[in-house]
């Protein structure tokens, strides 16, 4: 799959179709960073996970590898990760729920299969990253969780809004930001609408399954849709669908090398160096790691 970016009229922006990205495991289609959008809010990073089948004893695996600068957020359709950090916290991610990592001055982590490993097993999901405001870039690292129940939902005829991160449909999202974030997972039937938030400074939709319309143009699975700046949107279902709202305030460019995001270059290279010599802190019980990138 080749990534195109198209510029658009009216109410949206920009058009972005992903490239896929080989994870070894499985692929993912990364939206995020984009060669003519780096960025939709905080969100510098946007990847959708699946859905993908695996065979009993196999699955996600991903090795101990180091951030810096961000905050990253994990949220499942289908299937279980379990996270391990440099902190200490072992925790099993499920559908529904999020689990919130702090980066901030340097974390280590592993993403790996969970109890169903023995059997055929499903994966599906958005990871992201935010970047976070200067101010926080070296804060201390940290992680929270937050279990399904947590999110609250809002439904009317023909759709449903679970709020992820911020604020939307009059309902506020427990899970921590760093700066103005909105970040929405949305369901809608066939032929049913939903008026985007226009409360934010940037916005943009990434359907997941299905297909949208937005001011007459079609949208399917697998594309995002950026809005103009200033500009609200209404969306329409044309197939039963499910689709991300991604957004909030710009926080300044920021440079992304391999896992290290800052405002600083100075501040990649330090963490490179930082890597490859072993000064980040290891992840109990883990032996593996992912080397530094030539």
């Amino acid at each position: 799959m080749s990534s195109y970016n198209e510029m658009s009229s009216g109410a949206i922006a920009l058009r972005i179709k992903p490239h896929e990205k080989d994870l070894g495991e499985f692929t993912v289609r990364r939206v995020l960073p984009a060669a003519q959008r780096r960025m939709v809010g905080p969100f510098v990073f946007f990847d959708h996970m699946g859905p993908a089948q695996f065979p009993p004893g196999s699955g996600i695996a991903v090795r101990p590898h180091p951030h810096i600068g961000i905050a990253t957020i994990t949220y499942l359709f289908e299937g279980e990760i379990v996270h391990r950090d440099s902190l200490g916290v072992v925790k099993a991610i499920q559908r529904g729920a999020v689990n919130l990592m702090t980066a901030g001055s340097g974390i280590v982590h592993s993403e790996r299969a969970g109890d169903d490993l023995h059997c055929d097993s499903r994966l599906h999901g958005i990871q992201s990253w935010i970047a976070l405001p200067v101010e926080d870039e070296e804060c201390e690292p940290g992680f929270l969780h937050y279990p399904a129940d947590a999110l609250p939902e809002v439904s009317a005829p023909g759709s449903t809004v679970r709020v992820i991160m911020g604020a939307a449909c009059g309902q506020s999202s427990p899970v921590k930001t760093y700066s103005p974030t909105l970040y929405l997972e949305c369901r809608l039937e066939a032929g049913s609408q939903l008026d985007l938030p226009d409360s934010y400074d940037e916005l943009a939709v990434y359907v997941v399954s299905g297909e949208l319309r937005i001011e007459g143009e079609s949208y399917p699975g697998g594309v995002m849709a950026v809005v103009a700046e200033g500009r609200s949107a209404t969306v329409e279902a044309t197939a039963e669908s499910r689709f991300m709202v991604i957004g909030g305030s710009h926080l300044g460019d920021r440079t992304v090398w391999w896992n290290f995001v800052s405002s600083s270059k100075d501040r990649i290279e330090q963490a490179k160096l930082d890597w490859k010599e072993g000064r980040f802190a290891a992840v109990p019980g883990e032996t593996e790691f992912i080397p530094l990138p030539d």
